[in-house]
């Protein structure tokens, strides 16, 4: 049977991570949850589970998962982020993976089911959102400042494993309006570093393209009064961060 190091960083989670760390049950031979500061009650949350629990000063999202990686004592890696879980089907197949031969050179993926606000998001473009969670170490690192990826150090196979990763991503339309008031300007940051440029008739149309896009082409209509609310705030997200690419370029001294 091969071992598997479940790994977690966190940041006052406490109203996740118990739910995380006991889906994991039967898939992780160990624990790891990387923190960096939290205030509230996620520290004892994770003493209580009896999982190895480690302080880090933010580095940075992949920076520290890497880090958080580095702590593993198994071969196998399972990233997995605290406001996630294993849904049980998920898990099931995980361990019966686990119990028959795994190669060094596959990574599995699967997809990821995101409730928002109560509701089960199966269209507007967020399901299936495949991610690749589970590599035998040393196989890959994760890159990026945001939307951290995967990257590769070796030619590898990818394996799709049945089952839902679990994504509780917004308890609420202001938990969700806090998260792109944090991103938005990181992504407007990278575009401007990219020199991607806007214009102003670009901040009036790529949102109602966003809209569009998310609520027609991509079924959001299906997922009901959900489904309208994050069409919508998908299209501001995209107002929002070509906004702040267009002021950049107005003032680029202030971020060079």
């Amino acid at each position: 049977m091969e071992k598997i190091s479940a790994i977690i960083i966190t940041l006052n989670e406490e109203r996740n991570i118990g739910r995380c760390i006991e889906s994991l049950t039967g898939v992780a031979d160990e624990i790891i949850v990387v923190d960096s500061g939290s205030t509230d009650a996620t520290k004892q949350i994770c003493h209580q589970a009896g999982v190895r629990f480690v302080h880090h000063d933010w580095e940075g999202y992949s920076e520290q998962k890497n880090y958080a990686n580095s702590l593993a004592t198994h071969p196998w890696l399972l990233s997995i982020d605290a406001d996630e879980a294993l849904s049980p089907t998920l898990r099931e197949n995980i361990i019966n993976i686990k119990n028959n031969r795994m190669t060094e050179n596959t990574v599995y993926h699967f997809n990821r089911l995101t409730n928002y606000c109560g509701h089960w998001i199966h269209h507007c473009g967020w399901y299936p959102d495949r991610c690749t969670r589970l590599w035998h170490q040393g196989m890959a690192t994760w890159d990026g400042i945001i939307h951290e990826t995967l990257r590769y150090h070796e030619p590898h196979t990818d394996v799709h494993i049945d089952g839902d990763l679990l994504h509780y991503s917004y308890y609420s339309v202001n938990d969700h309006l806090i998260r792109m008031t944090k991103y938005a300007p990181l992504t407007a940051k990278r575009a401007f570093d990219e020199g991607k440029h806007c214009s102003m008739a670009g901040i009036v149309l790529r949102p109602m393209w966003t809209f569009f896009r998310t609520y027609i082409l991509k079924g959001g209509f299906l997922d009901g009064k959900a489904g309208y609310t994050v069409s919508r705030m998908s299209a501001y997200n995209t107002f929002l961060k070509y906004t702040i690419l267009r002021e950049l370029y107005t003032s680029p001294a202030s971020v060079r």
